[in-house]
């Protein structure tokens, strides 16, 4: 593995190693399959996941790290959630109840604290609580995307705004950009999902 922590370029000073390259151009490819709800976006997701796990582990943002890993085993499971999701059929795009929004809500309030103590006496994780935050509301938003509530897509524009900022404090500039990116992408993302919400008969 150790040739592609090796700089493809620098950018602002800092390298961007292959590793995060590839897991960048992964990314990008997965978040426009997810726009269009094509099924493609899960393998995509399983990899960009595996290159990213490892790359956050190496710069210690183990909280991101985990995630990479969970994200994973969610990846497999979103996947057979849109082939067979809803009795046997692929799950439509719906909306998040009362009862599933004081669940979303409720984890991240509980678990960002948890989480971010655990990193914090567990590891030397320079930022426990900043790696918290984004960690524990991204498995939130995978389950909702797995679901295909389209909630899921408010979730991930302000998971992505805590993370530029993380990743900024980290100096990986290629991932900064990236995440920046995904704020709109996400925007757009509900925007198509709610346009098939509105097309769909009553």
């Amino acid at each position: 593995m150790e040739p592609f922590f090796h700089p493809a370029f620098t950018a602002w000073g800092s390298p961007v190693t292959w590793l995060e390259l590839l897991a960048v151009i992964l990314s990008v490819a997965m978040v426009w399959c997810n726009q269009r709800q094509w099924i493609a976006a899960w393998p995509l997701a399983i990899a960009s996941s595996a290159l990213y796990g490892l790359f956050f582990w190496h710069g210690r943002l183990y909280g991101e790290a985990g995630l990479q890993a969970f994200f994973i085993v969610l990846a497999a499971w979103g996947w057979w959630q849109w082939f067979r999701g809803e009795a046997g059929h692929a799950l439509p795009v719906r909306r998040l109840s009362r009862r599933g929004w004081a669940w979303s809500l409720g984890t991240v309030a509980l678990g960002w604290p948890l989480l971010g103590a655990f990193l914090q006496h567990a590891t030397d994780s320079p930022v426990p609580y900043w790696d918290a935050l984004p960690t524990v509301a991204s498995v939130v938003a995978t389950v909702l995307l797995g679901r295909k509530l389209i909630e899921n897509w408010t979730f991930w524009v302000a998971i992505n705004a805590v993370s530029v900022s993380l990743f900024a404090y980290k100096g990986y500039w290629l991932t900064v950009m990236l995440y920046t990116a995904f704020i709109p992408l996400a925007a757009w993302g509900w925007w198509r999902w709610q346009r098939e919400l509105l097309d769909a008969p009553a």
